[in-house]
């Protein structure tokens, strides 16, 4: 039952199977280490992409496997099973949509908060100028995603509550095309996506997290392997610092790395980078109140089938491996 809930919530578990039948033959390998990531990644893309890992944990014999999965959901759902090791950065909401299946995952980084890089954009002649008056609209949003607890609290602070919208569920790609064509009031977003209408349609932001959702993305690994791999987990950690550091230190030369890769231009991707922080940082127990907020609201919401305890989590810190 739990796991059934758990890949009903994702918006794209589609061909799941297919994505973990590969792994198989690695599970039994301990030699090889699994890692799943989304094209959207960006440390973990910049690390595979300079083979970093490899070279630091080849001579130990080890051997990355890596394996691309389409959201956040499908990727821990994916971790929980024992399909992967380790994942890259999620959005907040997806660990505790993973927490309410029963998922046994362990927090191993986190992104320090990022809040202007999802939004709530209207089109530049829209007459709607603040929260409150979305109610009654109809808004395109991502379910489970960090925007859709984006649009639930910005509401909140509006004083509406999110029955008062019409709430679309849709991947990001097909929301921008239901927001260019019109048949949606509003589309609640993130980056690259957010920079990516902005520089390419006509669009106001109407809100960002800013104030509402601080939006910090988290980093994973099954509770076995963190338990386990403390000293793989080690070397992950110190490279997604560094690939973070360099992420924000040369944002032009950063873009014009990844855009080949992620099929965008430079400035779209500068664009999107200036509003992330990729501060990689340790997962503190009693930091995670946010998450706990968000637990608690979609809970309300009728979106979780039980209240979740988010600091009930291993946790993996710096230092142990």
């Amino acid at each position: 039952m739990r796991r059934r809930h758990f890949l009903g919530l994702a918006p794209a578990a589609l061909g799941l199977g297919a994505l973990l039948q590969p792994n198989a033959q690695a599970q039994n390998d301990n030699k090889t280490i699994r890692i799943g990531y989304q094209k959207s990644s960006t440390l973990l893309t910049i690390i595979k992409a300079n083979g970093t890992l490899e070279k630091r944990l080849g001579p130990s014999g080890a051997k990355i496997s890596w394996h691309e999965f389409t959201s956040g959901l499908p990727l821990l759902e994916a971790l929980n099973v024992g399909g992967i090791d380790l994942s890259a950065d999620v959005a907040d909401t997806v660990p505790v949509f993973a927490q309410a299946a029963g998922a046994k995952l362990a927090y191993v980084a986190q992104e320090s908060p990022s809040p202007s890089a999802q939004a709530i954009v209207v089109r530049v002649d829209s007459p709607l100028r603040q929260v409150s008056e979305l109610k009654g609209k109809k808004i395109a949003v991502t379910k489970a995603a960090g925007v859709h607890y984006l649009l639930i609290a910005s509401l909140e602070k509006a004083g509406l509550k999110f029955s008062d919208v019409d709430a679309a569920y849709l991947s990001p790609a097909d929301g921008r095309a239901a927001f260019e064509r019109g048949s949606v009031d509003a589309w609640v977003t993130w980056d690259p996506f957010l920079a990516g209408v902005q520089r390419q349609s006509q669009v106001r932001i109407l809100a960002d997290g800013r104030g509402v959702a601080d939006y910090q993305r988290y980093y994973l690994a099954s509770a076995s392997f963190a338990q386990a791999r403390p000293d793989v987990l080690q070397v992950v950690f110190d490279e997604l610092k560094k690939a973070g550091i360099q992420a924000k230190q040369q944002p032009d030369q950063t873009a014009a790395f990844l855009a080949p890769l992620w099929g965008l231009d430079a400035q779209t991707i500068v664009l999107a980078n200036s509003r992330r922080s990729y501060e990689v940082r340790a997962i503190r127990l009693d930091a995670l109140g946010e998450q706990q907020r968000i637990a608690d609201t979609f809970f309300a919401a009728g979106l979780l089938p039980r209240k979740v305890n988010s600091s009930d989590v291993a946790i993996w810190t710096p230092g142990q491996g």
